[in-house]
Order: structure tokens, then C-alpha cells, then sequence
């Protein structure tokens, strides 16, 4: 099988891609696992490291192909605020909870949650639903942006009285 053993980030890469493969946020968070891209073409991805790919990214081919990834579009929340400071209190509050979020500059994207959702809309939030790609931010203790993968001990135990359990399947 052959393998793929180097990501290229979005916009560092020319050229037509061999072939893409389409894949969830949660299914680009890899460092070793058997794909198969859209067209049918079976290759090892083989990172030395555990990456977030992103869409646009490219995994290059042993033999010099690129497989150009594309996000999947998911069912995800868009959260507006009425100005950027109160969107960043939006954030913080999403941080506070250890949301994955994809944060731009004006609004925030986040997984479907009624209990999210109702905190959001009580601090003034304009919640919708959307279906599009997710690329959360890597954070600070797991993989960067950059895909650098970062092990974390964030100096708090989970009894911390967020209530709903959520965002706390992460490895300490």
C-alpha cells in the first residue's frame, strides 16, 4: 500500500491534486490510519506526528502525488454576538467549557448542544444552525493549528463544575 508521509498546510502547496478525500473534523485528526480517497485510491497516511488536517490541506504520496483533504460539511452552530467584545465573552465562556470552536472574526462555530445553546442565547448570543466544514482550533494543550501535537496538563482536575461533562474526553 503506499503511503502518504508528509502533510502540506493549505495555501504551501501548487498544483492539481491527484485525487482529495473528504473527510469529518473528527476523522482529520490523525497520525497513522489505512484511507481510501474519493476515488478510490487505498494509501497509508504514516505522519511522524499526529496532525489536525485542515481543508485545503494536501498529503503528498510517496511517489510525489498530492491528495488534496476537504472537510465534510457538519451539522454546527453559528454563534453571533452583537459586537467583538461581547463575542469574545462568547469565546471565553466556550473556552471556560472546553468547546472545540472554530473562531472568526465575527462569529463562532461549535457543535450542536441545547445546553450550549441555551447559555449562549442567555448572555445575548444569536445562535443558528449551519451545515458547513469544521476546523476548530487546535488549542493551546492539544494539536496547533500548525498540527503540532502538544501533550497537556492544564492544572485542574474535572470536578470543576461545569455541569454538563462536556469537551472532557481529552488524554491528561
Amino acid at each position: 500500500m503506499i503511503r502518504a508521509s508528509q502533510h502540506i498546510a493549505a495555501g504551501h502547496w501548487t498544483g492539481a491534486p491527484a485525487d482529495s478525500i473528504t473527510l469529518e473534523q473528527e476523522q482529520r485528526d490523525r497520525r497513522r490510519i489505512a484511507l481510501t480517497s474519493d476515488g478510490g485510491l487505498r494509501f497509508l497516511l504514516d505522519l511522524p506526528e499526529r496532525v489536525l488536517l485542515r481543508h485545503g490541506d494536501a498529503l503528498q504520496l510517496e511517489d510525489g502525488r498530492r491528495i488534496e483533504v476537504r472537510a465534510l460539511p457538519e451539522p454546527l452552530q453559528e454563534v453571533r454576538a452583537k459586537d467583538t467584545p461581547h463575542l469574545l465573552r462568547l469565546a471565553w465562556h466556550l473556552g471556560n467549557r472546553h468547546l472545540e470552536a472554530q473562531i472568526e472574526p465575527d462569529r463562532i462555530l461549535i457543535r450542536r448542544d441545547r445546553v450550549i445553546t441555551d447559555m449562549l442565547e442567555r448572555l445575548g448570543a444569536k445562535v443558528s444552525k449551519v451545515v458547513e466544514p469544521f476546523n476548530p482550533e487546535g488549542g493551546a494543550y492539544g494539536v496547533a493549528a500548525s498540527g503540532q501535537a502538544h501533550g497537556h496538563d492544564h492544572g485542574h482536575d474535572h470536578a470543576d463544575g461545569h455541569g454538563d461533562n462536556q469537551g472532557h474526553d481529552h488524554d491528561h
